[in-house]
């Protein structure tokens, strides 16, 4: 039975396709893309593709499996950065990982992730201390006296004990373990890689994979697990992007996908608040604790908040990665900024795209002190380009939220950043 493969692109126009009535209401159900019948073509379905990218694999028993695929907008390679860079700002390099010659996401995807597999397992698999909770009849570890006596009755055997295990069966080989396993799953991932990765997956077999639809376990970067840390932060976002899967009926939908609105708003909030500690001050991602009331009732979370060290407000920005209007910017974002303004009590809110129509824009609020920017970044532009650009933003925000105080270094202003080199 061949394979239907149906190719969209990142918030481009509506297609229409052939496709079986179940397989279009999944998807539609499922808000991967926007889906419709055809009123015109009977058997047709209209798709659109919004901010997610990615493959997924729509399988009906009797049919032809359907795989779907939203490539981006961006190239391949500045995807894996914004993405890489916003997983671990210092451990990034250019062209760590070379994905470029990938035409495919879930390719490149795959591509990077072995690598970083590869370089993590080269030395062998890492070990750890794992605690067990064992009914015995041999004494080892610990004994648990509550759970001896609550579960035994105070009998002297089977004993309710707690060992440690010196094993590689740890939440940094889990991870790994469950990520490999998912990306074998993914529809297009090219013959040589996934030989590639079944290798890598021999290496962990005595590994127990994640449940699904657990937490992922923590686990906590050191010296020791340093080799590892690349490749837990992208298995981390393979396993967090596999939420496509569900099986409704005799129908199943599996995939993995990318929503750009948090690669964009992730890498923002990550680079601006990097660019901003040789100003002083913390940077606070998905700030908590703002309310537009003063009861307390009408909750917000700006995406970045500056703070001083002293805990006061000085800065706030949103990112707004999604299509524009044609003739400028959307005006509902301008009164979500205005109202984190007047909650953190900021003279002026920062809005952040990807991409406009002016690098930037400025809105001074009428009988008001309140002055709203919006700035564009060009994410097509090199890494190297797109942090420069970035930094330049941060001071930016850093002198408009110190004024005249910002060369002064005030104890509640930021202060002068280092000079350059």
């Amino acid at each position: 039975m061949s394979e239907v493969v149906i190719t969209l692109f990142e918030h481009a126009g509506p297609v229409s396709r052939r496709l079986p009535d179940e397989v279009g209401r999944a998807l539609a159900a499922s808000g991967i893309v926007e889906a419709a019948p055809d009123v015109c073509l009977p058997g047709h379905w209209v798709l659109r593709a919004g901010s997610r990218v990615g493959a997924v694999a729509v399988t009906v028993p009797g049919r032809e499996p359907v795989t779907l695929r939203i490539t981006p907008k961006v190239p391949i390679d500045r995807l894996f950065f914004l993405l890489g860079y916003s997983l671990d700002p210092r451990g990034w390099r250019d062209g760590e990982v070379e994905v470029a010659e990938h035409r495919g996401l879930l390719s490149a995807l795959a591509h990077a992730f072995e690598r970083q597999v590869e370089r993590a397992l080269g030395r062998g698999l890492l070990q750890g201390y794992r605690s067990t909770d064992e009914t015995t009849l041999v004494m080892r570890g610990r004994l648990r006296g509550s759970d001896q006596i609550k579960h035994r009755f105070g009998a002297a055997l089977p004993v309710e004990i707690t060992y440690d295990d010196f094993t590689t069966d740890i939440p940094e080989n889990q991870l790994l373990r469950s990520a490999v396993d998912r990306v074998l799953r993914l529809p297009g991932v090219p013959r040589t890689i996934r030989t590639r990765l079944t290798r890598q997956r021999a290496r962990l077999a005595d590994v127990t994979p994640l449940p699904r639809g657990h937490t992922l376990p923590d686990w906590r970067p050191t010296r020791l697990n340093s080799r590892y840390h690349h490749a837990l932060h992208l298995a981390r976002a393979i396993l967090t992007g596999s939420s496509t899967e569900h099986g409704p009926g005799s129908l199943h939908i599996d995939g993995f996908l990318f929503d750009m609105n948090k690669v964009f708003e992730d890498f923002v909030c990550v680079a601006l608040r990097e660019a901003l500690i040789p100003y002083g001050g913390r940077g606070s991602l998905q700030a908590g604790g703002v309310y537009l009331d003063e009861a307390a009732a009408v909750r917000m979370r700006p995406d970045f908040v500056w703070y001083s060290d002293r805990g006061a407000p000085l800065a706030v920005a949103d990112a707004k990665y999604k299509a524009e209007k044609p003739k400028g910017y959307p005006e509902a974002d301008l009164y979500q900024m205005l109202a984190y303004c007047t909650a953190l009590g900021l003279p002026e809110g920062h809005l952040l795209y990807a991409k406009g129509s002016v690098p930037h824009a400025e809105h001074r609020v009428r009988r008001g002190a309140v002055t709203l920017h919006q700035h564009a970044l060009d994410l097509a532009q090199p890494p190297a380009s797109l942090l420069a650009a970035t930094r330049a933003l941060a001071h930016r925000l850093a002198y408009s939220a110190g004024g005249a105080g910002f060369e002064r270094g005030q104890p509640d202003r930021p202060l002068t950043p280092p000079p350059a080199g």
